[in-house]
């Protein structure tokens, strides 16, 4: 048995094929609510038989999501129905997310936030504090305290600050962020200072937000990296204790297999 699951961010959909043993594959598609559900459809359909190529058959029967665009909810529900027959369920909606959860107002943080801070617990499940950080769209520090979802941080995303400032400046160029050099040194050409300047300032804001989390959270505390630049920042940031790309897809994962248990156990 296999499972479809989607992480919906608002620069990218991130489509994972899942067993019980593990996250088989993952592919990439971009965000676009104004599409139609027939082509969504399409290419997620073109996605399984890619998947099907490169794994083997495929029973999927099941979809789980966490989405932060609303705009992609109904176009993901028809798509999964026609082309794929199978029923998305929502994480935090449809599938509850078993932590506590101390936001002011539960509903409104994300799901991605959720499940990510689900999943880091669940990497270091003895840790009585977790912070999993999300280098996407946004930069988001997220906190756990034994099995209670605490709130977090929301900052500027590496990419997001990167087109702000090429788009508002007449002589700062748009410029793919690379770890050229390990040690912090001063830039001399534009480039390297932006390079060094984003990647190593995105590491610093890490390593002082975490250290002052920490200090509110119980010890020891554990940092978990996810997010598009979560590797890069991570060959110049002192404070990870892990780096998962897929930490989202990860925490659906253990979800859809939380579900199967209880249903087994019914």
């Amino acid at each position: 048995m296999h499972a479809l699951i989607l992480d919906v961010g608002n620069t990218s959909v991130k489509v994972g094929i899942a067993d019980e043993r593990s996250l088989k594959t993952s592919y990439a598609l971009p965000t676009d609510s104004v599409q139609g559900g027939d082509l969504l459809g399409l290419r997620l359909d073109g996605l399984i038989k890619q998947a099907v190529r490169e794994t083997g058959p495929l029973d999927i029967r099941c979809c789980l999501a966490s989405s932060v665009v609303p705009g992609m909810d109904p176009l993901l529900k028809y798509a999964c129905q026609r082309f794929l027959n199978v029923t998305v369920r929502f994480a935090h909606k449809d599938v509850p997310i078993p932590m506590e959860n101390h936001y002011e107002r539960p509903s409104e943080v994300g799901a991605d936030r959720l499940v990510a801070a689900y999943a880091a617990r669940n990497i270091f499940p003895d840790s009585p504090g977790i912070i999993s950080i999300d280098f996407g769209t946004a930069t988001t520090f997220d906190c756990v305290a034994h099995n209670a979802y605490m709130g977090g941080l929301i900052c500027p995303g590496m990419l997001s600050a990167l087109n702000a400032l090429s788009q508002k400046t007449a002589q700062l160029p748009r410029i793919p962020l690379t770890v050229d050099n390990t040690e912090l040194s001063p830039g001399r050409s534009t480039v390297t200072s932006m390079n060094q300047g984003f990647l190593f300032g995105f590491a610093a804001m890490s390593e002082g937000l975490c250290g002052r989390l920490a200090d509110v959270l119980p010890k020891p505390c554990k940092v978990v990296a996810t997010g598009g630049f979560a590797h890069a920042v991570a060959r110049v940031c002192r404070c990870f204790d892990a780096v998962c790309p897929d930490l989202i897809l990860e925490g659906l994962r253990t979800l859809w297999l939380r579900e199967l248990s209880q249903d087994t156990a019914a």
